[in-house]
């Protein structure tokens, strides 16, 4: 085992929810959310909070269409990805991230939480279950 981590992104027009994983790769937390500047500026915030978490792969949800076509976030997604590929040797992935925000909003009613409380911007929590289920899906990958 090593003692690096994985960060997920879930990038949203306006804020970009943040994941890390722990040191042994088997569970997803939710890290926080940046608001977004520029993508020059957010690449920069997330290799700054990638080196500080002694993060080795970044791994970034992509919006796919109903058939696993493009859509337009998915190509948002692969432009970031090229400017952290631009900025660092971190190893960066591409993971399908559909209804990741719905099923955000679903574990928020599971957990309980009163409608009020629901509101407001579901970011880390998203990029938290892309994690998971990258982490899950390279578990099974390893056995």
């Amino acid at each position: 085992m090593t003692n690096s981590r994985i960060l997920a992104l879930d990038l949203g027009e306006k804020r970009i929810g943040i994941a890390i994983s722990d040191p042994d790769k088997i569970i997803a937390t939710p890290y926080g959310v940046i608001k977004h500047a520029s993508r020059k500026i957010d690449a920069a915030m997330v290799l700054q909070i990638a080196e500080e978490n002694s993060v080795n792969t970044i791994v970034i949800g992509q919006a796919l269409g109903e058939n696993g076509e493009e859509t337009r976030q998915s190509r948002h997604a692969q432009r970031f990805m090229e400017t952290l590929n631009e900025e660092s040797n971190i190893t960066i992935a591409l993971w399908d991230e559909s209804n990741s925000t719905k099923t955000a909003q679903m574990t928020r009613v599971v957990m309980g939480v009163n409608q009020k409380s629901r509101r407001g911007h579901l970011d880390d929590l998203a990029a938290t279950i892309i994690l998971q289920s990258y982490l899950e899906a390279h578990r099974e990958l390893e056995n």
